[in-house]
């Protein structure tokens, strides 16, 4: 007889990386347990928690205590599931919600009491373009795509074709504040309806035309609302499964609401009880986006945000990280120098990698924009020399930065800002992902790179030796060096005097 226990020894075990993506959405919260084997993705697990954190947002954008409090109890019923994950191997995703809330830092920090890894709040072009990524990597279909996302907050737009986005937009209208402004008591009337649905194609005006010229071949539907349209959809027509939604449908379906009544009176087994206070919102969204766009007809994928995050991990984590295509991409918009962007960064990551220890930036995130930052510290000349770090800040923190989430977006300026010249500690935002101990030591670091390279030159300075002590950070150049060059050691002097007010004691020898 076979013993069980023994039976697959002789089986080959493959290299297995245990990944996890938590979406905290304006609606719900979704968490996604998986392993990247083999270059491919497996779900092992999901956890959906009804949250609606857009309810709590009111209008002059602060986040009410309740709906914070219902998010952290949300995010208690999800650690269970992430016990044990490395930093790396998990995402944590915000949307809509935080990205609004002007005191989102409040959730952020009772939030890392419950978990211990950083959350990232995208921009809505980043959330599209990880909305896109999960559609892309789950879908065989041919040509351009045009991809929806309706959502708690916003709704997201992608044109793409294969795995490249060709257009990205996010826009302020969702299920929930749409319930909020137009089916708050829960009465289904076609006044209602109109108004929802006009507003949301004033919201969609700003995208139509260029959309519409850009044109698909094939529309698809994510996340939960048009999973519930198209599956009540089905319902309607006594299919079994849910097909495509077509303009049709959604008018068909604006008169059964009306003709209930009440949101309790739909009578339809396909919304579930969590879906139904926020259905009728959704459909007058997914309405007007069909008439304003045009769209036929619209297939549903379950992929979407979390899917995406978990696609681009298993990127990163094989070293293809999309920021590297952003930052060069940037680099060629801008006419960057290339070559004195290397020399900086060159001589940035030497001395980084002799006091990372010391300096507690031992995080690969810290070291891949400080290199970044090297990169890009120049991307204002194109505008002026004079104040370039003005200048260069202002575009990295206004253009689209796509792999970047805000708070990286936020540090990555902040250092090219305060690379050269004078700056104001006061004007160093402190940031929830980063301690501001650590965007200091970044910051000293970027600036002696940016100064030693000042003369543009390949193969000018020597081996350099940093050292961390009580006193402060020490460089030592071999060979004499800086006895020879007066002008460079006058520079380092006035640096010094700088970087006390990062709390940093520079000399050099």
């Amino acid at each position: 007889m076979t013993d069980l226990e023994d039976a697959l020894d002789a089986v080959d075990s493959r290299e297995v990386t245990p990944v996890a993506a938590l979406d905290i959405g304006s609606n719900s919260f979704h968490l996604v347990v998986a392993r990247i084997m083999a270059g491919s993705v497996q779900i092992l697990h999901r956890v959906k928690q009804k949250v609606r954190m857009a309810d709590g947002l009111d209008d002059d954008c602060m986040l009410s205590k309740e709906a914070i409090a219902r998010g952290i109890a949300a995010l208690e019923e999800c650690k269970e599931s992430m016990l044990g994950f490395k930093p790396e191997k998990v995402r944590i995703v915000a949307t809509y919600t935080l990205r609004k809330a002007i005191n989102s830092g409040e959730f952020i920090s009772a939030a890392r009491k419950v978990l211990p890894y950083p959350i990232e709040v995208i921009s809505g072009v980043e959330e599209a373009r990880l909305i896109y990524q999960g559609v892309a990597h789950t879908s065989s279909s041919a040509g351009n795509r045009l991809v929806v996302d309706i959502g708690g907050g916003s709704t997201e737009f992608i044109v793409g074709e294969g795995f490249d986005p060709l257009l990205l937009r996010s826009l302020s209208m969702g299920c929930v504040n749409f319930t909020q402004r137009y089916f708050c008591d829960g009465e289904l009337k076609e006044k209602a309806f109109q108004k929802a649905i006009t507003a949301a194609h004033q919201e969609l005006e700003l995208i139509s035309d260029k959309y519409r010229a850009m044109g698909w071949d094939v529309c698809i539907g994510t996340s939960g609302t048009i999973k519930t349209l198209a599956n009540v959809c089905a319902e309607l027509e006594g299919k079994s499964e849910a097909g495509k939604i077509t303009h049709d449908n959604l008018k068909d379906l604006i008169k059964h609401c009306c003709n209930a009544g009440k949101v309790s009176k739909l009578g339809l087994s396909a919304i579930t009880e969590d879906r139904l206070p926020v259905f009728a919102a959704g459909l007058a969204v997914l309405k007007a986006v069909f008439e304003s766009l045009d769209i036929n007809e619209m297939e549903y994928s379950s992929a979407a945000l979390r899917e995406g995050v978990l696609y681009e991990m298993e990127d990163r984590l094989l070293h293809h990280d999309i920021r590297q295509r952003t930052a060069e991409s940037i680099a060629t918009r801008y006419d960057v120098d290339t070559q004195q962007a290397r020399r900086v960064l060159q001589t940035t990551s030497h001395l980084y990698q002799q006091v990372k220890e010391d300096w507690s930036l031992g995080d690969s995130e810290l070291q891949n924009i400080l290199g970044w930052s090297a990169l890009l510290h120049e991307v204002g000349l194109q505008i002026n020399s004079r104040r370039v770090q003005q200048h260069s800040a202002y575009i990295l923190t206004h253009a689209d930065l796509p792999g970047f989430n805000q708070e990286q977006q936020i540090l990555l300026s902040t250092l090219v800002a305060c690379h050269r010249k004078k700056f104001s500690v006061d004007n160093i935002p402190k940031l929830e992902q980063f301690e501001q101990q650590q965007v200091y030591h970044l910051i000293s670091l970027l600036r002696i790179g940016a100064l030693l390279n000042i003369k543009r030159q390949d193969n000018l300075l020597p081996d350099i030796t940093a050292s961390v002590s009580k006193e402060g950070l020490h460089l030592q150049f071999s060979d004499d060096w800086l006895a020879n060059k007066p002008l460079i050691e006058a520079d380092l002097a006035v640096e010094a005097n700088r970087q006390d007010a990062l709390g940093i004691k520079l000399s050099f020898s």
